[in-house]
């Protein structure tokens, strides 16, 4: 069984569900600290053929909690001001009718807690692409609680089956082949692959969140993109 493990990303970009593609089961790490200003709650869309930066507002966040303890702020109206920024950025985009109702649906939802939330939001653009991958949180995986770093990977490797361990080529030099090999274990680095699309008059943008993916291609489209990675 050929596994990831990443940290729970919502509305992230191409590169992750590209790697999330390319394996069996998905681990989203949630028992490890929360970054401020990473990657976590915050991404890009595309407005006025230009990056912009959003964030989802979350409750007590920092760096001195967990992942798995982290809530969204209760208050949802800087979600409704972001949606609305969204239906202006894309209301013209090829695929904004089928695509703003799955969006809507994640930023509105009422789940509180931050991991399921994304757990959730990446089920619903897996399912509407039509390609299911199943999705664990680690903190339901066994592993020693001291375990960090590669060893932690290797833990939850093991506690899933895993034959394959596939991470992003970015994090190569965090991870040794021959201790993978000496449990079994094949190691592989994917390096995400950001073809152009078209994202209307301007050139082409990479790197946004999947949000501008959604909205500017075709589902069956968007399943290519999903599994065009080396």
């Amino acid at each position: 069984m050929r596994v990831a493990i990443m940290q729970p990303y919502l509305l992230p970009y191409l590169g992750y569900f590209q790697l999330l593609h390319r394996v069996d089961t998905f681990v989203l790490l949630d028992d490890v600290a929360f970054i401020n200003k990473g990657w976590i709650n915050r991404n890009q869309l595309l407005v006025n053929g230009k990056p912009h930066l959003f964030t989802i507002p979350l409750a007590g966040s920092s760096q001195n909690k967990l992942i798995r303890d982290i809530r969204l702020l209760p208050d949802d109206r800087a979600r409704r001001k972001l949606l609305a920024t969204i239906r202006q950025a894309y209301r013209a985009a090829p695929q904004f009718a089928r695509a703003f109702p799955l969006v809507e649906a994640v930023l509105l939802s009422p789940e509180p807690d931050l991991t399921t939330l994304v757990a959730n939001s990446l089920s619903l653009i897996n399912e509407y692409v039509g390609r299911p991958v199943p999705l664990v949180r680690s903190s339901a995986l066994a592993k020693p609680s001291h375990a960090t770093g590669q060893a932690r990977i290797l833990a939850i490797c093991r506690s899933l089956g895993a034959s394959d361990y596939v991470n992003m080529a970015g994090g190569a030099s965090l991870y040794a082949a021959p201790d993978f090999a000496a449990q079994g274990i094949k190691l592989h680095f994917l390096q995400p692959s950001l073809l152009p699309y078209p994202q209307g008059s301007g050139a082409f943008v990479p790197g946004l969140s999947i949000v501008d993916v959604l909205m500017h291609n075709s589902p069956v489209r968007v399943r290519e993109l999903f599994e065009w990675a080396l």
